[in-house]
C-alpha cells in the first residue's frame, strides 16, 4: 500500500501520531488483531531517523581503529598502516543503509496493511485528527483511539541564555557532518555526549568533554561512572570538569571560541550540544484536548499509557520516562495488546522496573537494576555488594598502558542474597548483559548464578564465579 494522501474511512479504529520505532510497533500489532490503522509521520523517513544503528555503526568504526591498533602491537600483525578512517567516503555508505531500514520499515507497514500517511498531525477533538500534507493541503481523520508516539528532540540552548550557542550543533547534526572535525569539543555527560566524544577520540579527533559536575554519567551506578571517568582521561580525551560553557564566538564551519566559567577558552572547529532532549509535544494541539503534560512538555500517562484524555494514549520519549527505543517498541505493543487483542491481554502493560540499558562507551556498559546508593537507600544494611575488576582475556598480548578495565558488579538484598542490581563496564558488557538481565526480571537469587555452570575463558564467566 503507497502512502496515503486522504482518509479511506469515515473512522478508524486506530491512530498513531508518529512513525518512529514505537508508533511502527504499535500500529503493526493493532493490524495484526484485524483493526483497521492509520500512521501519521512528518518526517519523510519512516522508522524515524534511526539514531541508535548509525550511532553503533560509528562506534564498531571507531572499535575497529583500536583493533586496527592491537592487531600491529599486541598480536603482531605485520604490514597494518596506523588507521586512517575515511568519514567522508563512510557517511553515505552508512546514510544508505539506514534507507534501507527505513524502507523495510514501509514495507512491514505495508504487509500488515497500515495506512501511512505523511503529513504533520495535531488534534482538532478528543477523537479527530487534522493532517497537513507536505504539499500543504490538509483533511482530518477520527478514530476510537489515537496514540502520539512523536518523540522528542535534542536541546540547544538559546543564544540569550548562552550568546553564540546556536554555532554549535545537537546529536542530530553529527550524523550529517561531512567529514571529522580535527578538533571538537562535546558538552554533557551523560550517554550520548560520552558515546560520540570516545568514537570521535578513537578516530582521532581531538576531543574536548564539558562537564558541570566530576563525572560522567553520573546517574550510573558510581563503580561505572568512575571507571569510566577515569579511563576516558587515560585514552586522551579533555574532560573539562565543573564547567559551564558561557559563550561561543567564532562563524559555523570555521574555527569556534568555547568560553567556560572555568578554564577559559577551547579552540575547536565543531561544538556538539549533548546536553539533553525534549518531547515534540508543541503544535499539536493537546491543551485544546485536555491531554495533561508537565512542566518540561512531557504528557503525564499513567501505568497503561492513558493519558488524561479516555481514547488518547502516549508512548515513547515523548512520556518522559525511559527514552530507550526498545521501551517505545515494547510499550506499543503492549498497548495495542490490551486495546484490541484478545482477553489474556486486557490488563498488559509494561513494567518500567529493571529495564535494561547500554551505553556504547569506550569500553561499553551494561547496567540493569539499581545502583548501590539506591539499593542502600531502600534496603539498608541488607544490601551486600559483589564486585569483579579485571581485564578481557583479549588484553593480555596488549601494552599495559592501552589495556581497557573490565569492572563487574552484582548488588543483592537479603538472606537469600536476590540480585537487584548488574553493572558491567568492560569489554562485550554490552552483548553479555542481555541474559542477566532476563535472570534479575524473573527474581533471580545469588545462589542460582553459583548454581550456574562457568562459560570459560569469557569475561561473563565472572558474574557467576564471584564470591
Amino acid at each position: 500500500m503507497p502512502p496515503v494522501d486522504r482518509p479511506t474511512v469515515d473512522r478508524y479504529d486506530y491512530i498513531c501520531i508518529g512513525g518512529g520505532s514505537g508508533g511502527v510497533a504499535s500500529s503493526r500489532r493493532a493490524a495484526s488483531y484485524g483493526k483497521k490503522v492509520a500512521l501519521v509521520e512528518v518526517s519523510p523517513y519512516l522508522g524515524g531517523y534511526l539514531r541508535c544503528v548509525p550511532k553503533k555503526i560509528m562506534w564498531h568504526a571507531a572499535d575497529m581503529a583500536d583493533r586496527l591498533r592491537h592487531a600491529a602491537d599486541g598480536y603482531q600483525f605485520r604490514g597494518i598502516p596506523e588507521p586512517n578512517f575515511d568519514w567522508r567516503t563512510f557517511k553515505p555508505q552508512r546514510d544508505a543503509y539506514i534507507r534501507k531500514l527505513n524502507k523495510i520499515y514501509e514495507n512491514n507497514l505495508e504487509r500488515e496493511e497500515v495506512e501511512y500517511h505523511p503529513g504533520f498531525a495535531c488534534f482538532v477533538g478528543k477523537d479527530a485528527i487534522q493532517v497537513i500534507r507536505p504539499d500543504g493541503e490538509k483533511y482530518v481523520m477520527h478514530a476510537d483511539h489515537i496514540t502520539i508516539a512523536v518523540g522528542g528532540c535534542p536541546v540547544i540552548p538559546s543564544d540569550d541564555k548562552i550568546p553564540g550557542a546556536s554555532l554549535g550543533i545537537d546529536s542530530d547534526g553529527f550524523f550529517e557532518l561531512e567529514d571529522r572535525p580535527k578538533r571538537v569539543a562535546v558538552v554533557g555527560a551523560g550517554y550520548i555526549a560520552v558515546e560520540l566524544a570516545g568514537v570521535l577520540n578513537a578516530l582521532g579527533s581531538e576531543t574536548h568533554l564539558i562537564i558541570r559536575k566530576d563525572k560522567v554519567l553520573r546517574s550510573f551506578d558510581p563503580t561505572v561512572h568512575d571507571t569510566l571517568t577515569s579511563w576516558m582521561e587515560h585514552t586522551g580525551i579533555k574532560i573539562h570538569k565543573h564547567s559551564n560553557v558561557t559563550k561561543v564566538e567564532g562563524r559555523k564551519g570555521q574555527t569556534l571560541t568555547v568560553h567556560t566559567d572555568k578554564e577559559g577558552a577551547i579552540e575547536v572547529d565543531c561544538l556538539i550540544w549533548a546536553i539533553g532532549r525534549r518531547s515534540n509535544t508543541e503544535s499539536l494541539g493537546l491543551e485544546g484536548v485536555g491531554v495533561e503534560t508537565d512542566r518540561k512538555g512531557d504528557i503525564v500517562v499513567d501505568d497503561h499509557q492513558n493519558t488524561s484524555t479516555k481514547g488518547i494514549y502516549a508512548i515513547g520519549d515523548v512520556q518522559g520516562k525511559a527514552l530507550l527505543t526498545p521501551v517505545a517498541i515494547a510499550a506499543g505493543r503492549r498497548l495495542s495488546n490490551r486495546l484490541f487483542g484478545p482477553e489474556k491481554f486486557k490488563d498488559d502493560k509494561l513494567s518500567y522496573k529493571n529495564i535494561p540499558t547500554v551505553v556504547f562507551s569506550h569500553p561499553p556498559i551494561g547496567t540493569v537494576g539499581l545502583t548501590e546508593p539506591e539499593a542502600r537507600q531502600l534496603y539498608g544494611d541488607d544490601v551486600k555488594i559483589y564486585k569483579s575488576s579485571f581485564r578481557s582475556l583479549y588484553f593480555s598480548q596488549i601494552d599495559e598502558e592501552h589495556k581497557e578495565p573490565t569492572v563487574y558488579k552484582l548488588i543483592v538484598v537479603g538472606e537469600e542474597e536476590r540480585v537487584v542490581g548488574v553493572h558491567m563496564i568492560g569489554q562485550g558488557s554490552d552483548e553479555a548483559l542481555q541474559g542477566f538481565a532476563v535472570a534479575v526480571k524473573m527474581g533471580a537469587r545469588k545462589k542460582d548464578l553459583d548454581d550456574t555452570v562457568a562459560i570459560h575463558p569469557t569475561s561473563a564467566e565472572e558474574l557467576v564465579t564471584m564470591r
